[in-house]
Parts: structure tokens; sequence; C-alpha cells
């Protein structure tokens, strides 16, 4: 396999802990030649780890596309709102690309890099990691063989972790849908896309139910400041306490994201200045903190999901029913088990944890598109822009559901969409 060169624009927190991580341990495979991020810390990190000189480093992802085509492989990693223009001017370009997920905020944007995808016939795969994990991997498989007959049903969930949920989703990037996304796309496009996949049909009818229910400003415990550090009377019995998130020795990866300089000064400095020390209960969040989604597909399989922002552990539980038997998975644990109708026998399949973030999906991602580049787009992958469009749409058409309040037909509301395009 040939050695590929890449861009990586956006040096955020996917683009620093998870692509370039990577790109250093597997300098056979694949070498970073430039790098576009404004803020100018993170764009000096990544040089410095891939020896990237200043020639080579852009403060706008503007300046890096307007030069000739630097390398094989665009990798984008920008804030979601910011993924359509540079997608497109990169496969304009004559790069692959890597995109992180949501492919857009926009269904229509989705729907037009699905069509680039197929003019430029160049690779163009999607950050779906949790396809990638020997979890998921492994269900698919189980499926594909048989072992319960015809799948029926699914039912899947999303645990998010309370601390998750308020890291992220209240205090966070992605707490507002008005400047990014609903929480179904930001946190539950990979759903969707793995129950698509598992489904094995097109998605035909949809509908949703869900809303914001705990963190608002009427359910602030009584002399709750507007910041953890202001004195708060309740911080040591509140779970969601800033200072018990990021202050502490061993914090969890939470609090690598508020400061580059994780000295307990630097954090501190970044509680009291930015949006990750609010209280929960004084945020501008919008997005839903519980969802459910009801799903039907073209060969009579059925689906429900369901996402809780309440939960005590972080991953996601699965139960798939079959003609002649059931699988029940647990992400967390990493376990499956194999229930067959006609033996009355249950099988445990305990599987490996595998380094790198989200069980290992992170890892093969990056190994999947490196060999799809170094063949030239000759090689197929599992999350193809192609592929993931449905699934995007899939998380587009479930908020819509939510938000009117009525079923939504996936025919009749793509075709709308192609209307709007023109």
């Amino acid at each position: 396999m040939r050695k590929i060169t890449a861009v990586l624009i956006g040096a955020g927190g996917r683009g620093l802990h998870n692509f370039s991580p990577y790109i250093l341990q597997h300098p056979h495979e694949i070498q970073l030649v430039a790098v576009a991020e404004p803020v100018e810390e993170r764009r000096k990190k990544i040089q410095e780890l891939h020896g990237i000189d200043d020639s080579m480093a852009f403060s706008s992802w503007e300046e890096l596309l307007d030069k000739p085509r630097l390398a094989d492989a665009a990798i984008i990693a920008t804030m979601d709102y910011m993924h359509f223009v540079p997608t497109c001017r990169a496969l304009e370009k004559g790069y692959h690309v890597l995109l992180e997920k949501p492919m857009s905020n926009d269904p229509k944007e989705c729907l037009i890099m699905g069509d680039m995808a197929k003019k430029y016939d160049r690779v163009f795969s999607i950050c779906h990691n949790m396809r990638y994990t020997n979890f998921f991997m492994t269900i698919k498989k189980l499926l594909d063989e048989g072992r319960i007959g015809r799948l029926i049903s699914i039912q899947h969930n999303e645990n998010v972790g309370w601390w998750h949920m308020a890291h992220s989703f209240v205090r966070g990037n992605w707490r507002n849908s008005d400047e990014t996304s609903p929480m179904i796309l930001q946190k539950s496009c990979h759903d969707m896309d793995l129950i698509l996949w598992m489904a094995g049909a097109d998605c035909t009818k949809i509908s949703s139910f869900g809303s914001l229910t705990h963190f608002k400003r009427e359910n602030a415990p009584e002399g709750a400041p507007e910041r953890c550090l202001d004195g708060c009377p309740v911080e040591e019995q509140c779970p969601y306490s800033a200072i018990r998130l990021y202050l502490s020795e061993k914090p969890l990866w939470v609090a690598r994201v508020i400061s580059m300089d994780q000295s307990i000064e630097a954090r501190t400095k970044a509680l009291r200045e930015g949006p990750y020390g609010r209280c929960v209960y004084y945020c501008d969040n919008n997005v839903v903190d519980h969802q459910v989604v009801n799903m039907e597909f073209a060969n009579e399989v059925t689906a429900a999901f369901t996402m809780c922002g309440h939960c005590s552990v972080n991953g996601r539980t699965v139960k798939l029913m079959g003609t002649k038997g059931e699988i029940r998975g647990h992400g967390e644990m990493n376990e499956l088990e194999v229930f067959d109708f006609a033996s009355q026998t249950r099988e445990i399949i305990k599987l490996n944890n595998e380094a790198g973030g989200h069980g290992g999906g992170d890892y093969r991602l990056m190994r999947d598109f490196v060999r799809l580049v170094a063949s030239d787009g000759k090689l197929k992958g599992l999350t193809e822009a192609s592929i993931s469009v449905q699934s995007h749409l899939m998380a587009f058409a479930a908020e819509k559901s939510r938000v009117e309040g009525r079923t939504i037909d996936m025919k009749e509301y793509v075709e709308s969409l192609r209307r709007e395009i023109g």
C-alpha cells in the first residue's frame, strides 16, 4: 500500500486528539503536510507534532484551499456549520475527503454533497466511527450470517452520560440548535446510521417525540449563582458542578476541551471566563435532553430508538429480534448475548476492548480511509457519503416530526428537498 499525504482543516478536539494521533503512529501510511486552524495555539501544536513549516500552516481553510492541491486527501474537522463549503471546494480541487459528522446542519447541503461525491468520483467518507467498532461490526456479522433468522425489529438506546450531556449539550458547543444542530443530528446521527445499517433497507417512515425537560432556569436550586465558582450553596451536592467535572486531580476527558494548558490555574481561569463554568440551569441551551424515534423500513423491519441524557453510563445498548432468535448487546460492557429459539441456548460473546477512541472505531475509520485513498477510490468503504446522506436525512426527518407532531414519509420528504434545491 502506497503512503498517502493529507491536510488537516480544523485542529480542535477531533482534529488534535483523534486524527492527529493516528497519523503520528502510522508514519509509513500517511503524512500530514499542511494545517488550517484559526486558533494559533492549536495550529502551532499540530505544526510542532507533525513538523509542518509555517509556509504550510494557515489561519483559515480558504487560504489552504486557494493553493494548488497540496496532498492526496483533506481531513475536514471544522465546526458543523462550516463543513459544506470547504468540502465542496476540496472535492473540486481533487482531494479525497474525510469529513467529520454531521455532514451539515442543512439537509439540502447533505444531498448536494452526496451528489458531488458521485460527480467527482473521489473517496468521500463520513466519520461514522461506530460502524467500525468491534461491537457493531460483530452484530452486523451475526445478522448477515442469519444467526437470528430474518430481522424483524430493533430496539436501540443511546445512553448519554449525565456528565457528557452537561458538558457537550448544555454548556458546550452543541447546546443550541439555532447555532449548531438539533440533538438527534449532532449526537444521534451515529445511531440513525447504525440502525439503517442493521436494518439493511431504506427507511420509509419516521416519527419522533422529545423535549428539553431538566436543564432549564426554573429548575435551578434556590440561591444558585450563574457560575459554579461564585459560591454556589449546593455545589457539593450538585452532580453537574463544574468544579467537580473540570478541576479534580484526575478529571474526565472533558477537562482537556476547556483549555490547552491543563494546569489547575489555567482550567480555573477557563471556568471563570468561558462557557464551561456556567451553572447548567442558566445556559442558553435548547436541545432536547430526551427523545424517542420510531422507524419503518422497506423490508418491514421496525426500529425504536431512545436517546436520554440522564444516564449513569455513556454508551449504547441494543436488542435485535429475529424469526429464529435475538441479540442483546451492551456497548459499555462490550458484550453480546445471542439466544436461539430452537435450541433454547444462549451464547455470550465477550469482545476485546481495543485501543483508540470510541472502542477502536476511530482507529479503524482512519485505517480504512487511508486504505481507500491509497487505492485511488477503487475499494469501497463502510461510510461513504452516498450512504451517509440517508441516515442524516433520517435525523432531519425525526426532528421535523418532533417539532411538527406528525409522521414523516421519507420519500415525500426527500422529494420536497430536491424541489427546493431545484
